[in-house]
């Protein structure tokens, strides 16, 4: 918890980055952990964790001044970033921002972002969405306790294959159902993981 509770925003305005509901983060939180981001270190090593908890405030402080931090809104950030506080249907959730150590070599050598954002599609189900950054292939992953969740993945980045930024996949797309092994082959082959 020590780790999802540091935030550079939090240092940089001096605003504490501490749950008004402890026990409702945790519970996000633990099932962020339990089936997400366990699952994937276990299978692909450590993960970086680089933004993950923020507290009202500490979002709030992120989302205004011109959104400088490139921070949502607290309203669109509960059961996101704010694990404190349910969304506006009831339901809890939790996001983390995260980079896949293993990940960065065959990033940096094919800028073939896709490759994990499938590997996770195809092998960790419980994701609600994923949001991929440029830097590190890092990107945003979110749990969401409701079952019908629009479960999506976007690319502020370009995809390599079709050379757009946008979704890769989201419910009701074409591509969304099946296997998706031929786009992160090579990735596990890198790793010895095939």
């Amino acid at each position: 918890m020590r780790e999802f509770l540091y935030s550079e925003i939090s240092q940089v305005e001096k605003v504490a980055n501490i749950p008004d509901n402890p026990d409702l983060a945790i519970e996000a939180g633990q099932n962020l952990c339990e089936k997400i981001l366990e699952p994937m270190q276990d299978a692909l090593g450590r993960i970086s964790v680089r933004s993950a908890y923020r507290s009202s405030a500490v979002n709030g402080k992120g989302a205004e001044n011109g959104n400088q931090y490139n921070c949502a809104s607290n309203a669109k950030n509960y059961a996101g970033h704010i694990w404190d506080r349910r969304d506006e249907n009831d339901f809890m959730g939790a996001t983390a921002c995260i980079i896949v150590t293993s990940f960065i070599p065959y990033y940096e050598s094919t800028k073939d972002w896709t490759a994990l954002a499938w590997w996770v599609h195809d092998r960790v189900p419980h994701y609600a969405k994923m949001m991929f950054f440029p830097k590190y292939a890092a990107f945003n992953i979110s749990w969401h306790e409701d079952p019908n969740f629009e479960k999506s993945i976007y690319g502020q980045v370009a995809n390599p294959h079709t050379n757009k930024k946008g979704y890769l996949t989201r419910r009701g797309m074409e591509n969304f159902a099946g296997d998706h092994s031929e786009f992160y082959a090579s990735f596990l082959k890198e790793l010895s993981l095939a």
